[in-house]
């Protein structure tokens, strides 16, 4: 394992250095990486751990002429003009053009290139097991084998014969006497017409570079198909690991793929390149990695484009994508004549415009957020924007999308607030009626946003893009009010419309299982006898019995002293579970039961003064129910009453829809 960590270790740091040299900042980063993690292991390894084999990073292509520079340049490599040499394992091969002389016979250098080239004889019969050529996998682990007398001597000190070492099987094939299995195996065959081909291209079927791309997309999908083969490849041996390693490559192509063809800028230098595979061409980006303003800078861009094509060039682009969606395709020729293309419904355009503005409003808060210095905040609104990646790839293709998980809608401030500018002045008169307007549109904002968060937690698409719509155009002419303001203009044109909407009452600032009571108040509340009502000194106490009599969850509000009318405004968090079928039943029969008392003194107990019972079946289609109950002592009724609030979140079994009309301002 030692020697197998020096050598690859070797590999990685020719690679760095060539990498280096022709500019490829993203390959020597990740060959740093690597060199980085095999130089832990060998630490690792010469104190005495354990060091899995599966673990260690793979071999790496060291660049072009690498190998042969690498070669012709050590002590260990003499050229050679011999037509061929008899090696000890009794074939006749064609000499390489490297013979293999160990300038210090047993050293750790040998070791390594011994269980180098072993290696590649096991990989080759491996390979030659899979293709049914038996007698061929025969032969190569024979080989393989021969190697460990080598590796003994090695390791012993002892001087090792270099015509005892059987070549690279890449060199092999070529001069491998014509069998059966090579006749009947024509990749066997074909190997041997091509002895210049290299370890990977000889035992990794499909690993030919295929030919020069035309443009960047398909490259792109020339190195897909790569890993593809390659996480199939490993699949198929068994290697779970390295294919989960090439399907994750395969899916960063892919989302490459989908937003190169979308029109957006992608960072080829994050993306894996394939062994043997120049840099796509045109496409390389400086080797210093972009900032974070950069990326805001561009993002920013993006979301301040508007579309101003002409509508002939939109509805072109919309039938030339149509022609490129599978879906669009009809599978029979009555469907090419009747069905249209393909084309999305109503709800469909809705939800796509709602995720775009979505992550438009969100790009546009993190370059807000970078303005300010906030690196933190631009940096959680730039992954919410590109959380929404998704949602909209799978909106571009119709598919529906749960709009509950969008992130919420930042909310700048600053957007309603009046600056002047230095030297313009206005009327006191004039100043006054901006405030009023600016504060109406505010007001008009902050409904539409909280009827928009209503209806996105109801998945309703298009009464949330109706308010997000209504959102937008407040924010509209809140701008034309402060530009008219900041310039010292007279009062925009306004006019007040009646507009209604209907909308769907919730209480979005709680959970789905929670339920609070809000006790606001005592109306002439009966006092004790020997109390004065001026002297009552009042609280109230209440049970909720649920989830049973014995677990019932109970509390009282503070004393409120010398009134029988006292105001409380205390509220309590209390706990229901929706899909509890017992929870119907305490609504209807039980409710809440509230006792009110008047407050001992040191050694008087507390005096009940009223009870009442408060039933909550309204809750069923209803989230709010407020009521004055009346006190009771036993079944007499008394004078006084008590105030209270029950909300959860929505109602039980529907929805509380309300119509609601408004004065609505809009500026000219």
């Amino acid at each position: 394992i030692e020697a197998t960590l020096v050598e690859r270790a070797a590999m990685y740091r020719t690679a760095i250095g060539n990498a280096k040299e022709a500019g490829d900042a993203s390959k020597m980063r990740r060959y740093e990486r690597g060199l980085k993690t095999l130089e832990n292991m060998l630490s690792s390894a010469r104190k005495g751990k354990q060091i899995d084999e599966q673990d260690i990073p793979p071999p790496v292509a060291l660049g072009k002429n690498s190998t042969l520079a690498t070669c012709s340049g050590s002590p260990l490599f003499r050229r050679t003009d011999g037509p061929c040499i008899r090696c000890g394992w009794g074939n006749q091969l064609q000499a390489p053009q490297f013979l293999i002389f160990f300038a210090a016979p047993g050293g750790a250098d040998t070791a390594a290139l011994l269980q180098s080239r072993q290696r590649e004889y096991k990989l080759a019969a491996l390979h030659a097991k899979q293709q049914g050529d038996m007698e061929m996998a025969t032969k190569y682990f024979r080989l393989a084998k021969s190697f460990d007398p080598l590796l003994e001597a090695a390791g012993k000190g002892q001087p090792v014969d270099p015509s005892s070492i059987p070549p690279s099987p890449a060199a092999a094939p070529e001069a491998q006497p014509a069998s059966p299995a090579a006749g009947r195996n024509p990749s066997s065959q074909n190997s041997a017409e091509k002895p210049g081909r290299t370890v990977m291209e000889v035992f990794f079927p499909g690993a030919d570079i295929p030919p020069a791309p035309r443009d960047a997309l398909e490259a792109l999908q020339q190195r897909m198909e790569r890993y593809k083969a390659a996480a199939a490849q490993a699949r198929g041996k068994g290697d779970d690991r390295k294919a989960r390693m090439h399907e994750r490559i395969v899916k960063q192509y892919q989302d490459a793929i989908r937003a190169h063809k979308a029109g957006k800028l992608v960072d080829f230098s994050e993306l894996p390149v394939p062994p043997g595979f120049q840099p796509i061409q045109g496409m390389e980006t400086p080797s210093g990695e972009q900032s974070l303003a950069g990326v805001l800078e561009s993002a920013m861009k993006l979301a301040s484009q508007e579309v101003q094509e002409p509508e002939e060039e939109a509805k072109e682009t919309k039938q030339r994508d149509a022609m490129d969606c599978p879906a669009a395709a009809p599978s029979f020729p009555w469907a090419a004549r009747d069905a249209p293309a393909f084309s999305f419904s109503l709800a469909a355009q809705q939800q796509l415009a709602f995720l775009e503005g979505r992550k438009k409003q969100l790009l546009q808060a993190a370059l807000r957020a970078k303005q300010k210095n906030d690196i933190e905040g631009a940096k959680l609104f730039l992954r919410q924007a590109k959380g929404l990646d998704p949602m909209i790839e799978a909106s571009h293709s119709g598919l529906p999308v749960d709009i509950t998980k969008v992130p919420e809608a930042p909310v700048n401030k600053e957007d309603f607030v009046l600056v002047q500018r230095r030297g313009v002045s206005i009327s006191p008169e004039a100043a006054s009626q901006y405030l009023e307007l600016m504060k109406l549109l505010r007001q008009q904002h902050e409904m539409c946003v909280t009827y928009s968060k209503q209806f996105t937690h109801l998945g309703n698409i298009a009464e949330t893009t109706k308010f997000e719509r209504m959102a937008e155009d407040c924010k509209q002419n809140m701008e034309i009010l402060k530009q008219a303001h900041a310039r010292g203009f007279p009062l925009p044109r306004y006019h007040y419309e009646q507009r209604t909407f209907t909308i769907v009452k919730i209480f979005p600032e709680l959970n789905s299982n929670d339920m609070i009571l809000s006790i606001v108040k005592g109306i002439n509340l009966p006092a004790p006898p020997g109390v004065a009502p001026n002297d009552l000194d009042a609280f109230v106490r209440f049970e909720f019995p649920y989830p049973n009599a014995e677990e019932a969850q109970k509390d009282k509000t503070n004393v409120i002293k010398n009134t029988d009318c006292p105001e409380f405004n205390e509220q309590f968090k209390l706990y229901i579970n929706r899909g509890h079928r017992g929870l119907k039943r305490v609504l209807q029969t039980k409710g809440i039961k509230f006792e009110v008392a008047h407050k001992g003194g040191l050694f008087k107990t507390d005096r009940v003064v009223g009870t009442a019972q408060l039933k909550l079946e309204a809750l069923e289609a209803a989230c709010e129910v407020r009521e004055i109950v009346e006190l009771l002592d036993g079944r007499r009724p008394t004078a006084g009453k008590l105030e209270v609030i029950v909300r959860i979140r929505e109602p039980l079994s529907s929805q509380q829809l309300e119509t609601r009309t408004e004065r609505w301002l809009v500026i000219n």
